[in-house]
């Protein structure tokens, strides 16, 4: 697969993949399932992986560290703090003081059983708590080895300029997909003018742009897309057209939706890696394959014109998952 780079030197494959699916969020989970597809991962040539220390909560750096002791692949590894969360609950706190963050680092570190991590991202900014503070913090861990670049989730524009300031971020990681484009307004602006580096999550609208499912009844029971709002009754309808435009489209290409929308990520620009979460062998494959598609200019216009034109529906959290969100 091919390389890209974010910031200045993380060479990464063009695409990643997201971990966090196979811990919770997205129904059961099955570790010797998720263990043969990070196997199949690094066979594709993927090689950057993203996980955070709040996905299980903790089992996933867990299961990451279990494949890596027994692998030792080499794979470069992007965890997240600053989301604090008891087992079992959704409800949670935001600290992103330097204090937490040293404590927060040394257990991931010994969760992936790594001497270091590779990208180190702030998962949500607290608004009370000052961003030169919490990367004076994380310097300090670039200083004692224990972390090699520092990333911003979900950030405002100008809190990633203050932030940049302070030391040189490597890459912001944000929500991002033909039904997700805030930051078009104004963060994907300024990372490409700052040389940061852009990774989307969710790049599949969580399996909704793939046109997989059209009822909120197919998910399995715990999945938390039953409780967004842009997968209730009332939102689903309306949004599935989104999906359909992409559908119809993709036949033309000759690829699947899945494929059509991580080639659009794909074209927006070189410092850009989208990680599509999957705990399958079937969509891993066919997402790994988007990076050999190649968009025109004419189709990546006919495509963003034609979902432009359709509403979507609903927040992409809800009001307790918004916390944080371009602070």
């Amino acid at each position: 697969m091919n390389k890209r780079t974010l910031g200045n030197d993380l060479s990464v494959s063009a695409i990643g993949l997201g971990c966090m699916g196979m811990s919770e969020f997205y129904g059961p989970r099955d570790d010797s399932e998720s263990l043969r597809v990070l196997a199949r991962a690094v066979e594709l040539g993927i090689d950057f992986f993203d996980t955070a220390d709040m996905y299980g909560p903790h089992h996933n750096e867990e299961l990451i560290g279990r494949f890596l002791a027994r692998n030792k692949p080499q794979v470069r590894i992007a965890t997240k703090f600053g989301i604090v969360r008891n087992p079992g609950e959704y409800r949670r706190s935001l600290d992103n003081s330097a204090n937490y963050a040293r404590s927060a680092c040394e257990a991931s570190l010994r969760r992936l059983g790594v001497e270091q991590i590779d990208l180190y991202y702030v998962h949500r900014i607290n608004p009370d708590e000052p961003i030169e503070e919490t990367i004076d913090g994380l310097v300090s861990l670039i200083k004692a080895g224990k972390i090699a670049r520092i990333g911003l989730c979900e950030v405002s524009a100008d809190t990633l300029r203050r932030a940049h300031a302070i030391h040189p971020i490597t890459a912001v990681q944000t929500e991002y997909s033909l039904w997700t484009r805030d930051v078009e307004r104004d963060v994907l602006s300024t990372c490409h003018e700052l040389g940061i580096g852009f990774v989307p999550y969710s790049p599949l609208g969580r399996g909704f742009l793939t046109g997989r499912f059209q009822d909120t009844a197919e998910l399995s029971e715990g999945d938390f897309r039953t409780k967004l709002p842009r997968f209730a009754e009332g939102a689903l309808g309306t949004n599935r057209r989104i999906a359909e435009v992409i559908a119809e489209m993709a036949v033309q290409k000759g690829c699947s939706p899945a494929q059509l929308s991580l080639a659009w990520l794909l074209s927006k620009g070189p410092n850009i890696v989208p990680i599509p979460g999957t705990k399958q062998l079937r969509y891993l494959d066919e997402n790994a394959a988007a990076a050999q598609i190649t968009l025109s200019i004419e189709e990546q216009q006919q495509l963003e014109s034609a979902t432009e034109r359709l509403p979507v529906v609903g927040e992409r959290y809800t009001v307790e998952g918004m916390k944080g969100v371009n602070a």
